[in-house]
C-alpha cells in the first residue's frame, strides 16, 4: 500500500494475491475483504496528506459524494454488461493517459487550479460520478484515472491530485464496503490485520510523497499506469 498511497495501483497486487491465497473463498467475499483493507489504507494516507497538501475540500467532498452514488449504481449494473468487453477500451484510455503525460513534462508540475468555484464544483462532481461508477462496475486503474482527471481538468499538481483522489476513492470504497459487509462478504479475521498493515504502509507512502513533492509522484504515477497497461493487455490477449 506504500505505492498505492502515492499513485494508486495497490489493487493490482493485493487482489490477485488474495484470490490465489484464498482459492476456496467466493470472489465476492475476497472483494469485500479487500475493500476493508483499501478503506483503511486510503484513510491513513488521507490523514497524512491533510494539513500538508492543499485539498480543495468543497469540490473534493462533493466529488466523493458523487463517487459514492456512482459506485452504488456501478455495482448495481455490474451483472448486466460483460466486463471483458470493456477491457480493450480501458486499455486504450490508459495508453492515452501515459502518452499524454509523457509528452507534457510540465503536466501536473504546478498546483494552479484553473476553474471558478462553481465550475470547479460541477467538474469535480462529474469526475466523482463517472469514476465512482467505474469503480463500482470494474475498478482497476481508478486511482490513476482520478489523478489524471484532477490534473487535466482542475489544474492540480500530482501531489494535490493524489490527495484529492484519496478523498474520492474513500467515497466509492465506502459504498462498496458497506454493501459487502451488509451481505456478509467480509472475512474479518483477515481484513482487520490486513487493514492495519495497509494503514501503516499507506501512511509511510503519503509521508514520502509529501516530503519529496510532485516531482517524485510523477514517475511513480507513470510506473503504475504502465503496470496497469501490462495487466490489461495480458488479460485482453488471453481473452479474459
Amino acid at each position: 500500500m506504500f505505492v498505492d498511497a502515492i499513485a494508486g495501483g495497490g489493487g493490482l497486487i493485493l487482489l490477485p494475491a488474495l484470490l490465489i491465497l484464498l482459492p476456496s473463498v467466493p470472489v465476492a467475499t475476497v472483494l469485500g475483504t479487500n475493500k476493508i483493507t483499501s478503506i483503511a489504507s486510503t484513510s491513513s494516507a488521507l490523514a497524512r496528506y491533510h494539513g500538508s497538501v492543499p485539498i480543495r475540500w468543497r469540490a473534493t467532498l462533493w466529488s466523493a459524494g458523487a463517487a459514492f452514488l456512482g459506485a452504488l449504481l456501478g455495482a448495481r449494473v455490474v451483472t448486466l454488461l460483460p466486463q471483458h468487453a470493456i477491457r480493450p477500451a480501458i486499455l486504450i484510455l490508459l495508453v492515452l493517459v501515459a502518452v499524454y503525460t509523457l509528452a507534457r513534462p510540465a503536466f501536473g508540475a504546478v498546483h494552479s487550479p484553473r476553474l471558478a468555484p462553481r465550475a470547479e464544483l460541477l467538474a469535480a462532481v462529474g469526475i466523482g460520478a463517472a469514476l465512482g461508477f467505474y469503480d463500482g462496475f470494474f475498478g482497476p486503474g481508478m486511482g490513476s484515472f482520478l489523478i489524471f482527471a484532477f490534473i487535466g481538468v482542475l489544474g492540480f499538481d500530482f501531489l494535490a491530485a493524489s490527495a484529492a483522489g484519496k478523498v474520492v476513492n474513500l467515497g466509492s470504497g465506502l459504498a462498496a464496503a458497506a454493501y459487502f459487509a451488509a451481505t456478509g462478504h467480509v472475512l474479518w479475521r483477515y481484513a482487520i490485520p490486513m487493514a492495519a498493515a495497509g494503514a501503516i504502509g499507506s501512511w509511510a507512502g503519503a509521508h514520502t510523497a509529501v516530503r519529496r513533492g510532485s516531482g517524485f509522484v510523477r514517475p511513480l504515477f507513470l510506473t503504475v499506469v504502465a503496470a496497469v497497461i501490462v495487466k490489461f493487455g495480458w488479460d485482453v490477449v488471453r481473452g479474459r
